[in-house]
């Protein structure tokens, strides 16, 4: 097949592109050489930003399109339109927060998404707009909208969970595997029995060229794992693997939430359940909750969680990695640990 890969080279772009060619795709790559730049230079890339140059593929036609980086309408929209006519499959990666209520159990592909209206899309789109911003749901559901308006019946949308594994520049899953494997008294949040989930980078990547590969179209979600997993079986995994001496003393959300810590940023995978961070706000008690089955049921399959853990600490063994974008440091650890005892004296 003959295959476009938008991004290509950053986290999971760039393990589609691996998986691509491991199975002897014609690749060709197009992003803005920002990341990773010459990562596969036996891979056609053409260098360009998709709102202006997209006309750098020229007469190029494809297979499929696998889109990794869309994020608003405006942004996307000159290059679907220039690549509507230029190939008869598109795969686009959308996420599970375009929903519109994620406090529930059981959010199917056919529960409502987010959605601004047009006044508020020109405001933000003038005003200017991050990747992850205030909206960031809405506006990747717009993008699907865009899409289907453009491609009817030719699109792919993956509404991705958490995505993890090596080469992973969140660090949301990154900080626990790490934070265990240093060991000592470790601070877990809210209940032992809280759901999560997520999913490996690799076993994402090839899906959705699977899915590519079988002109496949429509929504679906696509996380993991296979069966229930708690936060407190998570914790124990990357205990096992790292063989670290860790242990947990579980915090209230409550309490955390009253001193100030942030849900996924301060303490990632950790979203409250019976509160809501304002008062408008709904806890996120659905959020590591979603249907995936209808992905399943299409062929995505999970890798063992001991190896994602294990091929992620080793990457961050060679990393040596020092600066973290998540997670608290080990003094507001450790303070929070005082508070919480003193509390509960």
């Amino acid at each position: 097949m003959k295959m476009l890969v938008i991004g290509g080279t950053r986290f999971l772009g760039r393990f589609i592109t691996e998986e691509a060619l491991r199975r002897n795709h014609e690749v060709t790559l197009f992003n803005r050489g920002l990341t990773n730049r010459g990562l596969f230079d036996q891979v056609e890339t053409i260098y360009g930003d998709r709102v202006k140059e997209i006309e750098r593929l020229g007469g190029r036609n494809f297979d499929s399109v696998i889109d990794t980086c869309g994020f608003v309408p405006w942004a996307i929209k000159p290059s679907i339109q220039f690549l509507s006519g230029k190939t008869g499959h598109y795969a686009y990666i959308s996420s599970q927060s375009v929903y519109q209520d994620l406090s529930s159990p059981g959010v199917d592909e056919q529960t409502p998404a987010a959605t601004l209206p047009p006044e508020k899309v020109r405001d933000l789109e003038q005003h200017g707009y991050g990747p992850y911003g205030e909206h960031y749901g809405a506006m990747k559901f717009l993008c699907e909208q865009l899409l289907e308006k453009e491609m009817p019946g030719r699109v792919l949308h993956v509404r991705a969970g958490l995505i993890v594994g090596p080469h992973d520049y969140t660090d949301r899953f990154s900080y626990w595997v790490q934070r265990v494997a240093e060991g000592g008294e470790i601070l877990a949040p809210g209940r032992p029995e809280q759901p999560i989930q997520f999913i490996d980078v690799r076993d994402l990547a090839r899906w959705v060229v699977d899915m590519a590969e079988q002109r496949q179209t429509g929504i679906f979600n696509a996380t993991g794992p296979d069966k229930p997993l708690t936060m407190k079986e998570f914790l124990a995994e990357c205990q096992q693997v790292s063989e670290s001496d860790a242990f947990f003393t579980w915090v209230d959300e409550k309490f955390l939430l009253q001193n100030h810590v942030q849900p996924w940023t301060d303490l990632p995978l950790w979203l409250p359940e019976r509160t809501g961070l304002t008062e408008e706000e709904k806890p996120f008690l659905g959020f590591f909750r979603v249907d995936a089955s209808r992905a399943v049921a299409k062929g995505l399959v999970f890798r063992p969680l001991s190896e994602t853990v294990d091929d992620l600490l080793k990457w961050l063994r060679e990393e040596q990695k020092r600066e973290w974008k998540t997670g608290v440091s080990r003094e507001q650890e450790r303070e929070l640990l005082i508070l919480w005892k003193q509390k509960e004296k």
